[in-house]
């Protein structure tokens, strides 16, 4: 019962969020000035023996033996008697956006990539980050912060939050900027719209046409809508857009997370005339081994052996189904209140919503975490 009014409350500030006007620059992302995921491969020295083990972590070792040739010190061809405990491969991953000037710096993820207990109290050594390209454009170097540990011993262990994924704040100096970027003076500028929508982008053209008090913007399809910049100055254009509100339209949609049993529906979701019957089948199946005993013969040895024997037993229960009848174009709030009458769980509703929806019934799109 918590769960479903937790739903209803969601969708309801759903509701209340959609009913406003929301700014420009809250619903488009301007074409040029896009991001770049960068990724690039580090160790992480420093670790108090949490870090990647010998045998199932080779890589590791390379990659020290490799690092340290580079560094001129000499080491034995041997290498297969290290043990890196104190240090870990990692994956160091960041989004380089668009508008970013060399000499800048971003914040960094990293992540093990070998079998390290935890990388608290770590040091990230220089890692070039690279782009799809293959170019490098930032080099990261630093401190762990990382937001929970791992400790224990032989018998057991405690582990908090996840101790193998570490962030460091400014961590990645800039090296090179993206090529793409805007012309101070180009002729226009596009506006790609996040969530593409008709009614939305032709909202978006009639607010900057009423603005500026002429034809300056145009819809090119559901996600774009361009912006003559006929003053040559798209900072200044840019500047006027974003601060200009829209009342958007969103397409009616219900969200299922069947791993959590989460639902979120959006308030334009329909349904037609239908009638839902949903009973549960429950199966409970137990197991008794039970040990067989010989008996003993004519001077006291054993005849047989000594044998564990299974014994299953297989129980069956059907609830019965309670049927519901839902009218034409039932809203949000009538399907929750009619399913939560007859004591639907959060499964059970997932469950309802597959079946309407492969009925031909529920008027929206519905996604599947």
């Amino acid at each position: 019962m918590a769960i479903l009014r937790i739903i209803i409350l969601a969708s309801l500030l759903l509701c209340w969020e959609t009913a406003g006007a929301e700014r420009i620059k809250d619903l488009v992302d301007v074409d040029g000035l896009g991001s770049m995921p960068l990724v690039g491969y580090g160790i992480v020295v420093g670790l108090d023996g949490s870090g990647d083990t010998s045998n199932s972590s080779p890589f590791t070792i390379n990659s020290i033996a490799s690092m340290l040739t580079k560094l001129g010190v000499n080491i034995s061809k041997d290498i297969s008697s290290m043990k890196p405990k104190n240090a870990a491969a990692v994956m160091v991953t960041a989004e380089l956006p668009g508008i970013i000037r060399p000499g800048q710096r971003l914040d960094i993820i990293v992540s093990s990539l070998g079998d390290a207990k935890s990388l608290r109290g770590g040091t990230l050594l220089v890692t070039p980050l690279q782009g799809g390209d293959g170019q490098i454009y930032a080099v990261a170097q630093g401190s762990l912060s990382v937001g929970g540990f791992s400790v224990g011993g032989r018998a057991s262990s405690v582990t908090k939050n996840h101790p193998t994924v570490g962030r460091i704040a400014n961590g990645a100096i800039v090296e090179k900027s993206m090529a793409k970027r805007l012309d101070e003076h180009q002729d226009s500028i596009l506006l790609a719209l996040r969530n593409p929508d008709f009614s939305t982008s032709k909202r978006i053209e009639e607010a900057l046409n009423r603005y500026f008090g002429e034809p300056l913007a145009e819809v090119e399809d559901a996600g774009t809508v361009r912006v003559w910049n006929p003053e040559g100055h798209v900072t200044d254009l840019m500047a006027t857009i974003e601060s200009i509100q829209v009342e958007p339209d969103h397409r009616a949609v219900v969200v299922v997370d069947e791993k959590t049993g989460t639902i979120v529906m959006g308030q334009d979701v329909k349904i037609d005339t239908v009638a839902v019957a949903h009973g549960n089948i429950s199966v409970n199946v137990t197991e008794k081994p039970e040990v067989s005993q010989p008996n003993g013969g004519f001077f006291g040895e054993n005849q047989g052996e000594t044998k564990v024997v299974q014994r299953t037993s297989v129980d069956v229960q059907e609830d019965e189904a309670k049927l519901v009848m839902l009218p034409k174009q039932v809203s949000l709030s009538s399907l929750v209140a009619a399913l939560n009458a007859v004591g639907a769980t959060p499964n059970d509703l997932i469950a309802v919503l597959h079946a309407i929806k492969a009925a031909g019934a529920l008027h929206a799109e519905l996604k599947v975490l």
